[in-house]
């Protein structure tokens, strides 16, 4: 009873402080990411489970029940005949996300060596490159309507033309990242030192080239989903009986003035599609390169 306060005696272990980490509070500092990622997650969702969201046969024909507005036996409507929109809708989704993604993993697997060997190996890089400076000369989708003009209407020849006009971006693309990578310090240590060049290649320039293609991934994923629906839609895509956006798209075009439903829901679900893969890759590039990070 001196005077003094007597200070209260400190815990022996303080409670951790909780830091904004983990997978929530990266997606509360890439909020692009998080909504692109749900709309995404939301179209995968539909297109896996289209058999159990209340759809029927979507080839199923009942031409007394063709051009029906939506209603509840109806929701999407119905086409020139009288096959369930909704059903065609939702199962279509399986066809775009099927050709995006396996466009975008095979475009970048080819793409990604073809740059790593252009971009590190000197005497190869102008040949390789002239050759797809050629094929880059050629709009994508003529290139890809050219390609279809070859084979069979099917889902896998619009894998593969698509696939073979995405590669020359994707391409030159790692290269560039490639030509800059050769020249850093710890590239000629590792020639000096004698190390072999698929030693190189794989340990020091192929992590560093991940994070773009990454990105470049995203964004040939969309334009994808938009070439196969414009293939289908003047009918050098998918055959006329795969339930396809662009199919469905372009059998209601006839009718758009008077039942625009028919065209209008295929379009917002690719619409939204394209708008989720494009907002996932912007905020990739965005949490990915440094110069464009909010902070260190």
């Amino acid at each position: 009873m001196n005077g003094y306060a007597v200070a209260a005696p400190l815990p022996d272990v303080l409670p951790p402080i909780k830091p904004r980490r983990g997978f929530i509070g990266y997606l509360r500092r890439n909020p692009t990411i998080a909504v692109g990622g749900f709309l995404l997650l939301m179209m995968l969702s539909i297109a896996i489970f289209a058999g159990f969201l209340g759809t029927v046969d979507p080839t199923a024909l009942a031409p007394a029940r063709r051009t029906r507005p939506p209603s509840a036996d109806y929701w999407f409507g119905s086409d020139m005949l009288g096959r369930d929109v909704y059903s065609r809708v939702l199962y279509g989704a399986r066809v775009s996300m099927l050709v995006g993604f396996s466009v975008a993993i095979l475009s970048s697997i080819i793409g990604l060596t073809i740059g790593l060997t252009s971009g590190f190996v000197r005497w190869a890089d102008a040949l390789v490159m002239r050759v797809m400076d050629g094929m880059m000369s050629i709009p994508p989708i003529l290139l890809a309507i050219a390609l279809m003009a070859l084979t069979r209407g099917s889902v896998q020849n619009v894998i593969i033309a698509i696939t073979i006009a995405e590669i020359p971006r994707v391409s030159r693309l790692v290269r560039g990242v490639v030509l800059s990578l050769r020249e850093q310090p710890y590239v000629d240590a590792a020639v000096a030192c004698g190390t072999r060049t698929p030693t190189i290649i794989w340990r020091h320039i192929l992590p560093n080239t991940l994070a773009p293609i990454t990105v470049q991934a995203t964004y040939i994923c969309a334009s994808a989903m938009i070439t196969e629906a414009i293939l289908s839609f003047i009918g050098a895509g998918t055959p006329p009986i795969v339930p396809s956006w662009g199919n469905i798209m372009a059998e209601g075009r006839a009718l758009w003035q008077v039942k625009p439903y028919i065209v209008f829901f295929p379009a917002v679900f690719l619409s939204v599609t394209v708008l989720a893969v494009n907002l996932l890759g912007d905020g990739l590039r965005d949490a990915l390169d440094p110069r464009m990070a909010k902070r260190l």
